[in-house]
């Protein structure tokens, strides 16, 4: 058993995991480790490293300000496996990649995966790979012991749902907002319709993300029956807020993460 799907097996009744995201190497590589070691302390049960992107157009304003702040700090793919190796020394939390198709194609595919591998990640979603174009992905990350994970929108055909349950491992990222990630008023209606939707095609374990934020945002996922909660934004707004402040950061972060813990 690997270890995002140990996270959901030993995860309570109606009790879902925590996914807490940052942008890998924000504000730079040091206090980028800092953050994650945070955010594991806090309580994550998955982290999920957004790999610095120049065109991250999946992404709202405040986590394409991050990748800028990543990437003006010289942050490289190299730095990044660097930064999980150091996370891996101490702690088996599961961690998932969240990065573009160029970044892989550029380093090679069959290279990024076994780096990724050797360094210690557990799953990659690629945000902009469709999943009919997934095939070679799929079957690398397969040899690599390495879940592919795929989004789903609310736009997303029941068919393509299907398609997509079918190639991905790990769990599946469900969008629950029209639109890019940030931070939301409330969780809207069409999120828990998407729910319900994806559940009656498939059993892998499903994770709402894009616009949840707040303790109430996630006690309502738990409610809808959510399997996983996916926070961004709010937590790249803590890293923003407080950089050059590290160790209020750090404080920061481990007490977000504590509150959304006790909501769900």
């Amino acid at each position: 058993m690997g270890r995002i799907e140990a996270v959901f097996a030993a995860a309570p009744a109606k009790k879902p995991a925590f996914i807490g995201f940052a942008v890998a190497g924000d504000p730079d590589k040091a206090t980028s480790i800092r953050i994650a070691r945070a955010l594991i302390s806090g309580g994550t049960d998955i982290l999920e490293l957004g790999v610095p992107f120049s065109d991250p157009v999946a992404d709202g304003p405040t986590i394409q300000k991050a990748d800028e702040r990543a990437l003006a700090a010289g942050t490289t793919p190299d730095t990044v496996f660097e930064i999980v190796r150091e996370i891996r020394k101490e702690s088996e939390v599961p961690i998932v990649f969240l990065t573009y198709y160029n970044i892989v194609y550029r380093r090679g595919v069959r290279k990024f995966y076994k780096e990724a591998q050797e360094a210690g990640i557990d799953g990659i979603l690629i945000a902009d790979m469709p999943v009919e174009e997934s095939g070679e992905v799929c079957a690398v990350a397969a040899r690599c012991g390495i879940d592919p994970i795929f989004l789903i929108t609310q736009t997303t055909s029941d068919e393509r749902i299907k398609k997509i349950a079918a190639n991905a491992r790990g769990y599946l990222y469900l969008v629950a907002v029209l639109g890019v990630t940030g931070v939301r008023d409330q969780v809207s209606d069409g999120a828990i319709d998407l729910l319900n939707r994806v559940r009656r095609h498939t059993k892998l374990p499903l994770a709402l993300g894009f616009g949840i934020s707040t303790p109430a945002h996630a006690r309502t996922c738990a409610h809808a029956g959510a399997d996983g909660v996916i926070v961004g934004s709010a937590i790249v707004e803590i890293v923003e807020k407080n950089t050059g402040k590290p160790d209020r950061m750090e404080r920061d972060l481990k007490a977000f993460v504590s509150q959304m813990k006790k909501a769900i």
